[in-house]
């Protein structure tokens, strides 16, 4: 790196030029809090440009080839193209424009969505780009929040690990909540950051609209971090101790009214004239909250979950829980590639910055507040997903992404900046970690670009070895080069750093540009690849992951147990099952299946989930929606106008196919598991004798033993399940079979309601 444009210290407001390090931070005054240093010269000519490269090659990647994922997960898309067309829908985020059930999430996830597709009408283009220009705001929110203090440099490098997270780039181009909550949650740290650094109120206001808006979001996921934040702040903040008190209030206050209006209105309005509340069993969204979508996933006791009770270590169908489990086979690729990395900058750099001489002792101590909220964030949310025993699905781990890349930013600019040998072996242990990690996570898909993982090795150890090379050996430190960010935030540049010392030969600085460069290279490439082989395979359905088929995988959701056993270890990854593209006449669709997970299209002509795994049964619709014929969409859409719903199907999957091919309403039964008791029987007949649904769909496949195009009693959630405590699905297909007349189209079944037997 080049000299400092300027050896001028950063001022205090109002102070004399060095007044920071020769007498300390100004203390705040009663009536006016620290504002901090004023601005310093603008930023290198390099870093705007970097960035807005960074921007675009973020957006491109994420918008590329895009509409092949079809409609992602159809269960949301069928919420969004409800909402798109009746605003009571868009605002309980309805299954169906006539609003029989809601999804299993509260709805401001679906909203972009649906606005989307109201501007520009229903396709996977309308769907998907919202979700990808979110990736691309959260590189660019995370870029300016390490920025501020410790550079460009850092910020570029935050924003670029990010953007190439295996996982991030899976959920940026998805269209499950996921997405918008990463958004949020940076947001949220961006301006608890911003708090810190100056003690104004308004962004500690700002970042409890953020967690309130993530709430409506996700439920209590986005509230996660929400501890580690609110200590850091009252104990790190520039104001008074009462007045940290006073601001978390007040942050509280706005996180409660942002995330509450919406509850108290659903709570309120009367049961009779608003949609059921998927997922719950009561139909109340507070039991959603803190059940099913709650402490459910704590402890593994959902009440009309699926696959979830009893498994190993505590993890049920989910895979096992411990402090490895987002390093084994089902979850290391997704997100752990910097992991390591991130947890070894994040102990060196505190321990560095709380041992703070006095002349810097203002600027390190504001440095090590910014690496205890990324890191607090950073482990609330590990510890979270390593022991949690309910439904855990590998691409949860986005919500990790942003923390470990900041930390990697961060740490890695303090260490190259720092002088003396311990910058040199933090940076030379974090290289050789990463690449030997790196090589591990290849080295699990053995037929995947099988010379990656030996070049990551090789070249990551020499990058190691070159680092201590040249810095053990005298080289000079690392000066800063870049301008200070907006607002005068003070960088790490600060810290004193050795000065150059002409015995020292050029050649060893210039290693140690060239160890670094390809360490970083080495330390990225396997994220690349993983990011390149995601984006460049479709995805759909409930269970997605990102990049090749690995070893090692158990399988089934979350990597645990299906409840009809478990599954091999290997899958073949990358392969597509559910509705191929261009079933919907139009926008296309596919199923899921990739990066070691089988397909599972069930539903009507769909290939049989038991029939992979070498056994009977299935999952059906459960997970991924169906295809849908010419011949059925056609048999749907006759006379639909006449019926509130053109059919109904068990399980949500099975009704969003049939409802994005026809853009007719269809009834979900059971919410997205078939297990949610709406509607109960009585209701079902009623609907049906006021001729408010025209047909019924044989949906998905039984359990064990079942045969095929059947939804008897004995299938599992979305094919034929239980349908809740009362077994209302069940009870429903039995009605249904034994009264009305079967209707065969190819391979699918109907009964049309309107035709009585005899």
């Amino acid at each position: 790196m080049n000299p400092p444009p300027t050896d001028t210290p950063a001022t205090p407001q109002g102070g004399a030029p060095g007044s920071i390090a020769a007498a300390g931070p100004v203390p705040p005054t009663p009536a006016t809090p620290p504002r901090g240093p004023d601005p310093r010269p603008a930023d290198p000519r390099w870093a705007r440009p970097a960035l807005l490269a960074l921007l675009l090659v973020t957006a491109v990647l994420y918008l590329w080839s895009l509409s092949a994922s079809g409609y992602a997960n159809q269960f949301y898309s069928a919420a969004v193209q409800a909402g798109s067309e009746s605003w009571k829908a868009f605002f309980f985020g309805s299954s169906d424009a006539a609003n029989s059930i809601t999804v299993d999430k509260p709805p401001a996830a679906l909203w972009p969505m649906a606005l989307s597709v109201r501007l520009f009408g229903l396709s996977s283009w309308a769907i998907l780009v919202p979700e990808a220009l979110m990736g691309v705001a959260t590189v660019g929110v995370l870029y300016a929040a390490v920025r501020r203090r410790f550079g460009a440099g850092a910020g570029l490098l935050a924003g670029g690990a990010l953007a190439v997270t295996p996982v991030a780039a899976l959920m940026f181009r998805f269209n499950n909540p996921d997405a918008l909550l990463c958004l949020l949650m940076v947001c949220a740290v961006a301006a608890v950051l911003r708090a810190l650094a100056d003690g104004r109120t308004k962004w500690l206001v700002l970042a409890g609209v953020c967690f309130g808006l993530g709430f409506l979001t996700k439920t209590l996921q986005a509230w996660l971090i929400l501890p580690a934040l609110a200590v850091v702040y009252a104990c790190c903040a520039p104001v008074a101790l009462r007045k940290r008190f006073g601001q978390l209030l007040l942050a509280g206050l706005a996180m409660v009214v942002s995330g509450g209006w919406w509850v108290a209105i659903v709570e309120l309005w009367p049961a009779s004239s608003r949609p059921y509340i998927g997922g719950s069993q009561h139909n109340s969204f507070l039991e959603l909250t803190f059940g099913y979508n709650g402490l459910g996933r704590i402890n593994g006791n959902e009440t009309g979950s699926v696959g979830g009770g009893g498994g190993r270590r505590g993890g049920g169908g989910w895979g096992e829980t411990g402090l490895t489990r987002l390093f084994s086979a089902d979850m290391g690729g997704q997100i752990s590639w910097l992991l390591p990395a991130a947890l070894i900058l994040l102990v060196v750099a505190v321990v560095v910055l709380w041992r703070a001489r006095r002349a810097i002792a203002a600027e390190q101590a504001a440095q090590r507040a910014e690496f205890l909220v990324w890191g607090g964030a950073l482990l609330m949310t590990f510890t979270t997903f390593s022991f949690m025993s309910g439904i855990f699905h590998q691409y949860y781990n986005i919500a990790l992404a942003p923390y470990l890349a900041a930390l990697v930013g961060m740490g890695a600019t303090l260490m190259w900046r720092r002088a003396g040998r311990l910058g040199a072996s933090v940076l030379a242990v974090t290289v050789a970690v990463t690449a030997a990690w790196s090589y591990v996570l290849l080295n699990r898909s053995p037929e995947w670009l099988p010379w990656l993982r030996w070049t990551v090795l090789v070249l990551g150890l020499l990058a190691a070895l070159g680092l201590l090379l040249s810095l053990w050996t005298g080289a000079p430190a690392r000066e800063q080069h870049e301008a200070p960010a907006e607002d005068g935030a003070p960088t790490a540049s600060q810290e004193p750093t050795r000065p150059h010392t002409p015995q020292v030969p050029r050649v060893a600085g210039r290693l140690a540009v060239i160890a670094a460069g390809v360490g970083l290279a080495t330390s990225l490439a396997g994220p690349v690849a993983y990011t390149l082989d995601t984006v460049n395979t479709p995805k759909g359905g409930s269970i997605i992951t990102a990049g090749p088929s690995v070893q090692g995988g158990t399988g089934g959701p979350g990597g645990g147990r299906f409840p009809g056993g478990r599954m091999p270890g290997k899958w073949r990854g990358n392969t597509n099952g559910g509705t191929p593209a261009g079933a919907f006449g139009g926008a296309p669709g596919t199923g899921g299946g990739q990066a070691g997970r089988p397909a599972f299209p069930g539903g009507p002509g769909g290939a049989a989930f038991g029939k992979r795994a070498g056994r009977t049964g299935g999952m059906g619709g459960l997970l991924n929606g169906s295809k849908v014929s010419a011949k059925a969409k056609a048999l749907l859409e006759k006379d639909a106008a006449d019926y509130t719903w053109a059919a109904a199907a068990i399980g949500s999957q099975n009704a969003a196919s049939y409802q994005l091919a026809t853009q007719k309403p269809v009834m979900a039964i059971g919410g997205f598991n078939g297990s949610d008791p709406s509607p109960t029987l009585d209701q079902f007949k009623k609907y049906v004798a006021d001729g408010k649904i025209h047909y019924f769909l044989a949906g998905g496949r039984e359990g064990a033993g079942g045969r095929e195009g059947s939804a008897r009693p004995g299938g599992f959630g979305g094919f034929g399940g239980r349908g809740g405590p009362g077994g209302g699905s069940s009870k429903i297909t039995s009605w249904v079979e034994k009264n009305f007349t079967k209707v065969t189209v190819g391979s699918a079944t109907f009964y049309d309601l309107t035709a009585r037997k005899g």
